[in-house]
């Protein structure tokens, strides 16, 4: 009778036992699911109902959570984040220009500190793993170098690349610098100024902290073209400059740091006669496909790498909102986002890994939005 009793009681814990096991691995296996979703920011402009920088999420099968507000910010209308990703860089597009540093702290950011760009107007930021950072200050017609101390504190203003010069439409009455990249394979930096129609090329004497001028210091666009924002191939030495202004692409060829352009390609369709200019443009990991956007036409581009680094348009995807400002290729290259500032949405695609097309997914209402950071 003992040993049946033992039998049972034996049981009765083994059974206990297993049952805790199967809701343990239920509840790892739910939080696993909630995991891929992919979490990102956006910055947005705060003269309508926005408030300041937006956290939300992208799910698995590419719809959207609701934004939530991350910070209280004054037109915080593009993002970077620091090497580490647990500091956001957010300008402040405001005169004069401004600059804020955050503290990542789960569904919020918490300011650490602010700093003056330089200029008037700042619509770019970028850091490199040195910590420098980058501001272009648009109406100012410069770039200011500042640096990000280990606590997350920003710099007073290190240097200031003043630009000078015009271009030929009204757009162009002189500098007007729309943003500064480290060149991937040294400290070399290439600043876009729209309003002089140029690039602008130098680099960082880290033992003064500031900027200096290459040798060769400027490469000059076609008359109107409007140089914004650029992309650097992965792998080939060439360097995609989108023109907002008559909405092409310019393949340029870096030879050991000199630069020329080799061709223009519109991103646009050949029949569309309206107004329209380019706002951003990104790249594939495997360098086999760019896309850039269009407001006016309101459409991604779609344009495939050749084999010589040239360009061919493959299609127009709408982006169901008016002026696709900032988009973004998810880290995992499954989705695009696109941020429609004067539609006040944020709207998914699949890609086509294969093709480089996209399928329209989801949307989601935000407020003002311009800027996308993953």
């Amino acid at each position: 009778m003992k040993t049946i009793v033992f039998a049972l009681s034996l049981f009765s814990i083994i059974s206990c036992k297993n049952t805790e096991t199967k809701t343990e691995t239920s509840v790892t296996q739910s939080t696993t699911s909630e995991n891929t979703d992919t979490s990102f920011y956006i910055g947005t402009y705060t003269d309508g109902a926005s408030k300041g920088i937006y956290k939300l999420a992208l799910k698995e099968d590419g719809g959207f959570t609701e934004p939530v507000l991350a910070a209280q910010a004054s037109n915080p209308s593009f993002l970077a984040f620091n090497k580490y990703k647990d500091i956001l860089l957010a300008v402040n597009e405001n005169d004069p220009g401004t600059i804020e540093s955050f503290q990542v702290n789960g569904d919020t950011l918490v300011q650490i500190n602010s700093s003056n760009t330089g200029g008037a107007h700042p619509c770019y930021v970028t850091t490199n793993n040195q910590d420098y950072v980058l501001v272009a200050n648009y109406s100012g017609g410069n770039v200011g170098l500042l640096k990000l101390n280990e606590d997350g504190n920003l710099s007073e203003l290190l240097d200031l690349e003043q630009h000078t010069g015009k271009g030929t439409t009204d757009r162009q009455e002189g500098p007007h610098a729309h943003s500064a990249w480290f060149v991937p394979d040294g400290n070399g930096i290439i600043s876009v100024d729209l309003g002089t129609n140029q690039l602008w090329f130098s680099s960082i004497n880290t033992e003064t902290n500031k900027l200096k001028p290459n040798p060769t210091q400027k490469l000059d666009f076609e008359p109107g073209a409007g140089p914004r924002h650029l992309v650097f191939h992965p792998t080939k030495n060439y360097v995609y400059v989108l023109n907002e202004l008559n909405n092409t692409i310019s393949q340029i060829e870096n030879k050991d740091g000199n630069y020329t352009i080799l061709n223009n390609t519109s991103i646009l369709p050949g029949d569309f006669k309206d107004f329209s200019k380019a706002a951003d443009i990104h790249i594939s990991q495997d360098g086999k496909f760019i896309y850039a956007s269009n407001r006016g036409h309101d459409s991604i581009a779609i344009l495939e790498v050749l084999e010589d680094g040239s360009l061919k348009l493959l299609a127009n995807e709408p982006t169901r909102g008016k002026d696709p400002r900032n988009f973004q290729i998810t880290p995992d290259e499954k989705f695009i986002v696109a941020a429609n500032q004067n539609g006040n949405n944020l709207v998914s695609y699949r890609r086509d890994s294969e093709t480089g097309l996209l399928t329209y997914v989801a949307q989601v209402s935000a407020p003002a939005p311009v800027c996308i950071l993953f």
